[in-house]
């Protein structure tokens, strides 16, 4: 799950989260980011992760805190062939992915693929993803950034390696609500730009983000339209077709409601 960077207001914070880490005897864990921010480094993190409420709340493993990172293949990828991943991951079994659904300034949305994705990659791994396999260091990974639809390949690929890797013992929940276009990450972020929706859960996190942008696109709410703006200018439903043909699940989908 994401834990939000410092300033921002949007993220879900921990009490929210309570009852389905505690059910699920739970471990949270998250890796630094690539960008500057209170994130990046180990010191920085583990203090906002304390001051959000985090290590106060839940066992808390931030997989990336100590190297070397966990290099799993990807055959068959068709960005990257590799993902660099916090090395604590492998000391996991199982894998609850709990996203905050909501836009971003890069990806257009983030939902459970990008969780999958940029969330499970170390440092490193999140540079290499966002700069199609041409560097893992956080500085110049910006001066070599991808297009864009070779960015959301690339995540699709990452993706693709975590699923295979805890196939059969992996589940996603999606929470739309705080439907910001801007992400957890984005220190300054715009308030939200429509009424919550719901909450969705899913074995396949490809029909998940489908379901989640469905909503969007069927709500009746004004904002929508500044949401998918969003989502459009970054092509950010590419992901989804790029995850299908890595095999991380289908876009087809039977909704079943519950109260």
């Amino acid at each position: 799950m994401h834990s939000g960077e410092e300033g921002n207001q949007n993220y879900l914070h921990p009490e929210f989260l309570k009852p389905m880490v505690d059910y699920v005897h739970g471990t949270v864990v998250e890796c630094n980011t690539a960008y500057a921010g209170a994130r990046n480094v180990t010191p920085k993190h583990i203090e906002l992760l304390k001051k959000h409420g985090w290590s106060r709340t839940f066992e808390v493993d931030l997989m990336d805190a100590q190297g070397p990172d966990v290099v799993w293949e990807i055959p068959g990828g068709k960005v990257i062939q590799k993902n660099y991943l916090g090395r604590n991951i492998e000391n996991y079994d199982s894998m609850l992915v709990l996203s905050h659904f909501k836009g971003h300034p890069m990806g257009g949305y983030g939902g459970a693929l990008k969780q999958l994705s940029i969330g499970c990659a170390s440092s490193a791994g999140k540079a290499y993803i966002h700069s199609g396999g041409a560097v893992t260091d956080q500085e110049l990974c910006w001066q070599h950034c991808a297009e864009q639809d070779r960015f959301l390949e690339a995540m699709a690929d990452a993706a693709g390696s975590v699923v295979r890797h805890f196939a059969g013992r992996i589940a996603y929940v999606s929470m739309m609500c705080n439907l910001s276009v801007d992400c957890d990450c984005c220190a300054v972020a715009e308030d939200p730009c429509m009424r919550d929706i719901g909450i969705l859960a899913s074995l396949d996190p490809v029909a998940l983000d489908r379901a989640c942008m469905d909503l969007i696109e069927q709500s009746d709410d004004p904002g929508k339209a500044h949401f998918l703006e969003r989502v459009q200018s970054r092509h950010g439903q590419h992901i989804m077709e790029a995850a299908a043909e890595q095999g991380c699940g289908t876009p087809e989908y039977v909704r079943m409601d519950v109260d």
